[in-house]
């Protein structure tokens, strides 16, 4: 039988928890085109069909976060692509909360301990809300994959989903009305000093089978990725799938 459905008012954040659905973010994105408010929160303890990047699967046991909130775009934001950066922001000062140490930043969202993943966030539009969905492996990572996964579990206790989002929630908060208030220039600067170090060699996926390697170097103003090739030359990423190497 389902759990009863609760709602918990946390600061300018409503979270709802269901049992069970499809897609957290799909389910937003229904509640934001009937008029949602900004800061609502939607929690599953499991999805049956949840999606990563690029619409791939994302396996949900119980114990991880799958949750999803929105974002009403206004007249005088910065560029919503941006909020994939505050979000990543927000999650990793989380992390941290509950590891003591600090994960690593990769571009644009991902964050990784040790060069495993674990984590992913996925942005996508509903009318002129940006629906922000979370996946974090808190108590389960999945094996076999193409890229290590790793879970707060593997290094500390795993912490509470619900008590977890809490947290985020509170952290998006204030990078949301830090990206308002002053531009994208203090997250640009907090997702650098906890990403990857500068020279880092990745590789970026740019689709139709095109990809590019090269040493990292940096984030241009508007929050896109800088490699620089091996001919000395510097390519700026705005969309693709990146990984080290």
């Amino acid at each position: 039988m389902d759990r009863p459905r609760r709602e918990v008012a946390f600061l300018s954040a409503v979270i709802r928890t269901v049992a069970e659905t499809g897609s957290t973010n799909a389910d937003l994105a229904g509640l934001a085109r009937a008029g949602a408010g900004e800061g609502m929160w939607l929690r599953a303890e499991r999805q049956t069909a949840g999606r990563g990047r690029q619409g791939r699967a994302w396996e949900s046991p119980h114990g991880n976060l799958y949750a999803s909130t929105l974002v009403r775009i206004r007249p005088t934001d910065p560029p919503p692509a941006t909020l994939a950066l505050v979000a990543a922001v927000a999650l990793e000062e989380t992390v941290a909360v509950f590891l003591e140490r600090h994960a690593t930043l990769k571009w644009p969202n991902d964050l990784l301990i040790d060069g495993a993943k674990l984590s992913g966030i996925l942005l996508e539009s509903a009318g002129d809300a940006i629906v922000i969905g979370f996946g974090v492996n808190l108590a389960h990572h999945p094996e076999s994959l193409e890229r290590p996964a790793t879970s707060l579990a593997a290094h500390a206790a795993a912490p509470d989903p619900h008590l977890f989002l809490e947290t985020l929630a509170e952290s998006l908060t204030r990078w949301v009305a830090r990206w308002r208030g002053e531009g994208l220039a203090p997250i640009r600067e907090r997702w650098l000093a906890r990403a990857h170090p500068i020279g880092t060699a990745l590789t970026a996926r740019l689709g139709a089978g095109i990809s590019e390697d090269g040493l990292f170097e940096g984030l241009d103003r508007d929050g896109a990725l800088i490699l620089r090739l091996a001919d000395g030359t510097s390519r700026v990423i705005h969309a693709g799938d990146v990984f080290l190497l």
